[in-house]
């Protein structure tokens, strides 16, 4: 009895061995050369040191596959381990064991970590790197790629769901990132795309490498597909940790408190000096953010993507926030139709996750122009009307300059039930500017003067003073008050520890028809 017992102990640990070492020393060459860490040393990086406990690690796939071979792991390590703590889920997929590619016992895998995930409320974390659907297995391989979208479709707005994209990615494999919350991309070393160089070759006759297809850069820029784009896979997965300590474990919790030591009733007299004079020059609205923050620290998401519109994570008293914010330094802080969309998916998620959001406003109105009216400006302009009005979150604006049109609206305004509105005193909140409403309004005066400039001049200045200044807003109930820029922290921390308790219900319904 002693022997089997021993036997059987041996036989384990040849087992576990086999499994540590994945494909083999050979593989595991291969793949630092080509500047990836393996599935194990990325799991090491992400988590707490010694927390990872693995699920799985003797479960192999099908051998009439692979030629009747079976593979430790069959390419993919899953298990669950702490952030700075707290609780996450993760699988890593190994390209040393047939090249991370995904088959039935592959997706079971993830499957049974994605369900274990969401039973106990934790976020689940993946790192994609995989040669993609296992030939192999013909249709199985499909429907293997079917449950795990199914399971991210479920566990949509109830845990995060984060992707690294750490290598290859092509074909259904990339369907299942693009449903997740966020996804990262490592420079040089990661590519997402549905049909290959070689299917675009064939079908358009276009010669295209993989980085100019589907590299990080091209979907951090152009498709906005990435919502974080790194040099490495070190630097990726600490930025991972990063945006975990942002956010709850799960949509019944709140995101952790963190405190800073940074005073809430902290004030910055240069943000009185902020805004121009000349309503036509801009200024860097990351200037605020980074200034009513505690500890100035500011997760920005997205940030290569729709540069005119600033979305990201902060804290503010220890609590965080969601920030939404147009940015005069681009495109005037224009809403066009990257902006728009880049702003209602952060808004819905923030909505999801109970993370209280501030918007802080200074937006011209929307992009005019062919291009942007045929690209669905109309559509895209109210998919952020619509998320910010079915979101029930603490939600508050601060307009520091231009409020202009139906722009003005959207952007989280009072008419669309935010719960707090501020205004600087530089606000300016008016069915369009100075210049074009003089135009309008006075069109046939200026025609007739003997100076038309000056007398637009003359009418523009006037129009300014009695309809564009917040304190008319104010006196409406538009704005709930006028305030000093250098106290605009101390005001916004205020407002949210009383909407704290905020409850808000929405209609009894199935789901709404947001415009997609």
């Amino acid at each position: 009895m002693v022997e089997i017992m021993h036997s059987s102990i041996l036989e384990l640990f040849e087992l576990r061995k086999d499994a540590l070492l994945g494909g083999g020393k050979k593989r595991i060459e291969i793949q630092h050369n080509h500047g990836k860490l393996t599935a194990r040393e990325r799991i090491e990086l992400l988590l707490d040191e010694g927390s990872f406990e693995e699920i799985d690690i003797l479960k192999v796939g099908r051998s009439d596959a692979c030629d009747g071979d079976v593979y430790p792991g069959d390419g993919v390590i899953t298990g669950h381990g702490t952030i700075s703590g707290r609780e996450v889920f993760v699988f890593s997929q190994d390209f040393t064991v047939i090249g991370g590619s995904l088959g039935e016992g592959h997706s079971q895998k993830i499957c049974k970590i994605m369900d274990l995930a969401a039973r106990v409320g934790s976020p689940i974390i993946g790192l994609n790197d995989s040669g993609g659907a296992r030939i192999q297995e013909g249709v199985d391989a499909l429907a293997a790629y079917g449950e795990i979208f199914h399971r991210n479709v479920n566990a949509s707005g109830v845990i995060p769901q984060i992707s690294c994209i750490m290598g290859p990615c092509a074909g259904g494999a990339v369907y299942s990132p693009s449903i997740t919350d966020f996804v990262f991309m490592v420079q040089q070393t990661s590519y997402m795309f549905v049909t290959g160089p070689n299917v675009v070759k064939t079908v358009i006759h276009k010669d295209i490498s993989f980085e100019d297809l589907g590299g990080a850069q091209v979907h951090a820029k152009k498709s906005g597909v990435a919502q974080f784009v790194y040099p490495n896979d070190i630097l990726c997965l600490r930025a991972v940790r990063e945006l975990i300590n942002y956010l709850p474990s799960n949509n019944r919790q709140k995101a952790p408190i963190l405190d800073l030591n940074d005073p809430p009733e902290r004030t910055d007299p240069t943000l009185d000096y902020l805004v121009p004079s000349q309503p036509n020059q801009s200024y860097d609205m990351n200037v605020l953010i980074y200034s009513i923050l505690d500890g100035a620290e500011f997760l920005e998401v997205q940030p290569h993507f729709a540069g005119n519109i600033i979305c990201g994570f902060g804290r503010m008293g220890g609590q965080t926030i969601g920030l939404v914010a147009n940015q005069p330094a681009v495109l005037a802080g224009v809403l066009d139709n990257n902006a728009s969309v880049k702003a209602a998916r952060f808004v819905r998620f923030c909505d999801a996750f109970n993370i209280p959001l501030i918007c802080l406003v200074d937006v011209p109105g929307f992009m005019p122009g062919p291009e942007q009216e045929h690209g669905g400006i109309i559509r895209h302009g109210a998919k952020l009307l619509y998320a910010f009005i079915e979101a029930t979150v603490p939600r508050i604006t601060v307009i520091v300059r231009k409020a202009y049109g139906g722009a003005y609206v959207v952007m989280n305004s009072k008419h669309i039930h935010c719960d707090i509105n501020y205004a600087w005193p530089t606000a300016e909140i008016a069915v369009m500017g100075a210049r074009g409403a003089s135009e309008v309004i006075y069109r046939k005066e200026i025609k007739a003067a003997a100076d038309p400039d000056a007398l637009l001049n003359e009418k523009m200045e006037n129009y300014r003073a009695r309809y564009m200044n917040p304190f008319l807003a104010a006196k409406r109930g538009y704005i709930d008050d006028v305030i000093f820029p250098r106290n605009t922290r101390h005001r916004l921390i205020r407002t949210l520890q009383f909407l704290e308790s905020k409850k808000s219900s929405r209609s009894d319904r199935k789901h709404g028809n947001i415009p997609l």
